[in-house]
């Protein structure tokens, strides 16, 4: 296979099937982004600020003050896949990324399973954003109208359902409308709740050890904080890590995006690693000041107190901020959890579009917009399942929030995995080339596969447990379970379904396995 056919000329169209099995373009608004704003985009996905307060009390409650060293755990095995996605952007910049690199590695059946696995986690994680985005949504304005009444409206279902559902549809009308209403939005959105993060940290460093008793728990750092073999148990520790996996979730979205930026080949790459850095700071930052201040005991503000673990910064604003300030920590969870909410329909609607152009689903996903340059039909549907989905598991559980993030860590590590192993399988004829091909290409995403491999078994073996996550269970099996498992078992059956439709996709006509040895430099 030639270079030419391997990579098309960027800002073609190919109609039909791409010639020789190669990647393509899909028709996507080129240069819309650069690399400022490819990072922004990568963070606004992680809701760094959301990530903290729905899971900064969990993370604390399963490791106790090894919490930030948990933070830093999470980071080392998302760092070392980054690298993997980096090198394979580089030679196949295309925005189906897991779902395409993985078919050019393992072949159309690993490859749809990845492709699922992102999908999933996807909408799994706008539901959650969704969700909270509501919940801030009426807290922020009980404080702004002082009323009780008005913030108790998120604990009508009814009202909480429907706010959500709105929050979503503006949300899929903004993606609609192309990269270019989503990187204005993101900029005022990502630059209020880093400065927001920024004054929490700096206000909750000044009141550790300033007594009084929301102050009570206060601790005086210590640098074993930052060490993971200090955790009590093994269980405990990957339990935090699994939540620790998620809150670095979403930086792939520089990736996803690449066909819409300046220099497709390296500025997703770049962008995802200043993406990393600013989010590792940001949650270590904020878990070291956090645990001063408060601790991470059981009770009063405790970030492991069960009552608010799970929404921490609802119980810390005050206190830490004052009640003039603390209601800019509201509006910055409001704002996190809105932005990702929107930017997060960008990998899920861009790996639909791959997917669809590669005869892996129905050919109408593979719609773009005249106009706009978006995948249209692809964003809407990812519109409409994250509302359905959040709709039916709201009804159904009531620890819905609790229950999808324990099985969302397990869908991340999935995908995850098989796509750092894609890396060391496909450029395995070059890992003796160099020896930085041979570290970024082969051990980097070896080990980081393994990492997160090694965490999603022990996640699968744990979640069995009724105990695990909220608590619940379906006939004696913990809900966690239930909902991983069964949503990975879900893309199996659409797969085999798939298979009857586009039987030359799956027989690897459309999108061919091969490897780099065979493209002609």
């Amino acid at each position: 296979m030639t270079q030419t056919e391997a990579r098309p000329q960027a800002g073609a169209t190919v109609t039909g099937r791409p010639e020789g099995g190669g990647v393509r373009t899909k028709g996507l608004g080129g240069n819309s982004v650069g690399l400022v704003g490819s990072a922004v985009i990568g963070i606004s996905t992680v809701a760094p600020v959301y990530c903290l307060t729905s899971t900064l009390g969990s993370t604390a409650g399963e490791v106790g003050i090894q919490m930030p060293a948990v933070f830093l755990a999470g980071f080392l095995p998302m760092l070392l896949v980054a690298f993997a996605y980096r090198e394979l952007n580089r030679s196949m910049p295309d925005c189906g990324t897991s779902f395409t690199w993985t078919v050019k590695a393992f072949g159309p059946r690993v490859g749809w399973m990845c492709g699922w696995g992102l999908v999933i986690a996807t909408i799994i994680v706008l539901s959650n954003l969704a969700g909270v985005a509501t919940s801030y949504f009426w807290l922020l304005a009980g404080e702004i109208t002082g009323k009780a009444s008005v913030a108790d409206l998120d604990g009508n279902k009814a009202v909480h359902i429907v706010t959500c559902l709105a929050l979503i549809a503006a949300a899929t009308a903004i993606s609609y409308r192309g990269m270019t209403a989503t990187k204005g939005v993101q900029y005022a959105l990502v630059g209020l709740q880093l400065v927001v993060l920024v004054l929490f940290v700096a206000m909750a460093f000044a009141k550790a050890g300033s007594g009084g008793a929301d102050f009570a728990g206060s601790l005086d750092f210590s640098w074993s904080w930052l060490n993971p073999f200090a955790v009590q148990s093994f269980a405990a520790f990957t339990a935090g890590l699994s939540l620790s996996i998620f809150m670095y979730w979403g930086w792939d979205a520089c990736l996803t995006a690449n066909e819409e930026t300046t220099g497709s080949e390296r500025t997703p790459g770049r962008a995802a690693l200043i993406a990393m850095v600013v989010l590792v700071g940001s949650y270590l930052a904020t878990g070291v000041a956090a645990q001063m201040a408060v601790g991470s005991g059981e009770s009063g503000l405790g970030l492991a107190n069960p009552e608010t673990s799970d929404n921490v910064f609802a119980a810390l604003a005050g206190p830490v901020m004052g009640p003039g300030l603390g209601i800019l920590l509201f509006v910055a969870v409001l704002a996190s959890a809105a932005a990702s909410l929107q930017t997060t329909f960008i990998p899920v609607a861009r790996t639909v579009l791959a997917m669809s152009a590669y005869e892996a689903l129905p050919a109408s996903y593979a719609r773009v917009h005249p106009r706009f340059k978006t995948p249209g039909r692809a964003t809407v549907t990812a519109g409409v399942a994250t509302g359905v989905f959040y709709t039916v598991m709201t009804l159904v559980s009531e620890h819905v929030l609790v229950d999808t993030i324990y099985a969302l860590g397990l869908m991340i590590c999935f995908y995850y995995a098989i796509t750092a192993f894609a890396c060391a399988w496909y450029f395995r004829g070059e890992l003796r080339r160099s020896v930085r091909d041979l570290v970024f290409k082969g051990l980097f995403p070896v080990v980081g596969g393994l990492l997160l491999a090694a965490v999603f078994g022990k996640t699968l073996y744990d979640m069995w447990d009724p105990a695990y996550g909220s608590g619940s269970e379906v006939f004696g099996v913990g809900s966690v379970f239930v909902i991983g498992v069964g949503l990975l078992g879900l893309g199996l059956v659409i797969m085999v379904a798939m298979q009857r439709r586009s039987p030359a996709f799956f027989r690897g006509e459309v999108l061919k396995k091969d490897t780099p040895s065979l493209v002609v430099d």
